[in-house]
């Protein structure tokens, strides 16, 4: 039996990795902070796809509640993992919102990995998972608070792979651009400046991810345009993805990914 948790699976891009699991047969474990938004949602996906939908009400900013969530990936039915939940960081390095920096490393740091060990070590005893990881296109770049996270969350992400070479545990990060999700609008995120051509589809995201993860592929990045900009970003030496960066910094916001958790 196919189980797959998603945490910020309520909205934005986790809850079209919700959709393409239900539709390809998975039970559910939805992960997020609102209980009244949790059981609609489910309802509403057990309704659609005729699928089990378990809900768990947890904050990821609190390790007590990522320990909650581990435990449950250690019960061993769950064979598909995906690290969505994440919400915009905008806080500077310098004199910033030290609360808020913190918990953003818990949500998008810390507890990707917390839950990424759990479930890898179900899996690696089956013989079989997947683990994905939902970073961003901003993680090549070195923009802000933010895009240095899922960096980390990306090279985490890469390292996993690697240390699960031939265990039959298939590791994926995703690198979105600009999705049309909630994302923006609840973290005050703007729009202006994006062209509609560089918008993407949260269900076109999820489905991609899905398709590359069950090739094995390391890195899912959806899109021909944000293939080439990743492409080309790998190519460049630091002092120029830096002086990028700051072009990219001062035209629009930051890129960002999935639902607040």
């Amino acid at each position: 039996m196919r189980v797959g948790l998603i945490t910020g699976g309520t909205s934005g891009i986790g809850l079209a990795f919700a959709r393409a699991l239900a539709r390809d047969g998975a039970s559910l474990v939805l992960v997020a902070r609102d209980r009244e938004r949790l059981d609609a949602v489910a309802a509403d996906l057990g309704a659609t796809y005729g699928v089990a939908v378990e809900t768990m009400v947890a904050d990821l900013a609190d390790r007590a509640d990522q320990a909650r969530v581990a435990e449950r990936l250690r019960s061993g039915d769950i064979d598909t993992l995906v690290n969505n939940a994440g919400f915009s960081l905008k806080t500077p390095l310098v004199d910033g919102d030290e609360a808020l920096a913190d918990a953003a490393y818990e949500v998008m740091g810390r507890a990707p990995r917390v839950l990424s060990s759990a479930a890898a070590s179900v899996m690696r005893e089956r013989g079989e998972g997947w683990i994905i990881t939902v970073t961003s296109v901003s993680a090549l770049t070195r923009q802000d608070s933010y895009s240095a996270l899922k960096a980390y969350a990306l090279a985490l992400t890469e390292v996993l792979a690697l240390e699960l070479t031939n265990t039959g545990v298939h590791v994926t990060a995703v690198l979105p651009g600009w999705t049309r999700t909630e994302f923006h609008a609840r973290g005050g995120s703007g729009r202006k400046g994006v062209p509609d051509a560089m918008w993407l589809d949260a269900d076109r995201v999820a489905t991609a991810a899905l398709a590359d993860a069950r090739a094995g592929r390391v890195l899912s990045v959806p899109s021909r345009r944000y293939k080439a900009a990743a492409a080309a970003l790998g190519l460049l030496p630091n002092a120029a993805v830096r002086a990028v960066s700051r072009r990219i910094k001062g035209k629009s916001r930051t890129p960002g990914e999935g639902a607040v958790s």
